[in-house]
C-alpha cells in the first residue's frame, strides 16, 4: 500500500509558478511510474507528467503533455520518497486539482495508476 500526500498548489496569476510536491509513504519499485495528473470541472483527468528510474544506473525517463511541454518540469528526490512539479508561465487553463500517483504502463492512462492522492487545487487567474 502507498500513500501519495500532494501540496503546494494555490491561486496564481497567469505567468506565474508554483511548485507541487508528492510525498510517497513508501520507496517505490524503479519500473513504477509517478504521475501528475489533473482535472478541471466537467472534464476527465488527464495526465501531466510522469517520471520513473529507468533500469540503467542514474537513467530517468520524463513524460510530458504536449499542453504543458516546455512550461512544466516533473523531478523526484528518491531519498525522500517525493516528486515534484515546477509549473512555470501558468495560465488560466491550467487551473484544475491537480494529483500525484503511482503506476506502470502507459503513462498517460490514468487507469494503469493505482494509488492516488487527495489532489491539491491550483488555480489561475488571468
Amino acid at each position: 500500500q502507498v500513500q501519495l500526500v500532494e501540496s503546494g498548489g494555490g491561486s496564481v496569476q497567469a505567468g506565474g509558478s508554483l511548485r507541487l510536491s508528492c510525498v510517497a509513504s513508501v520507496a517505490t519499485n524503479s519500473n513504477d511510474l509517478l504521475a501528475w495528473f489533473r482535472q478541471a470541472p466537467g472534464k476527465e483527468r488527464e495526465g501531466v507528467a510522469a517520471i520513473y528510474t529507468g533500469r540503467s544506473v542514474g537513467g530517468s525517463d520524463e513524460y510530458y503533455a504536449d499542453s504543458v511541454k516546455g512550461r512544466f518540469t516533473i523531478s523526484r528526490d528518491k531519498a525522500k520518497n517525493t516528486v515534484y512539479l515546477q509549473m512555470n508561465d501558468l495560465k488560466p487553463e491550467d487551473t484544475a486539482m491537480y494529483y500525484c500517483a503511482s503506476g506502470r504502463g502507459r503513462w498517460y492512462l490514468a487507469r494503469n495508476y493505482n494509488y492516488w492522492g487527495q489532489g491539491t487545487q491550483v488555480t489561475v487567474s488571468s
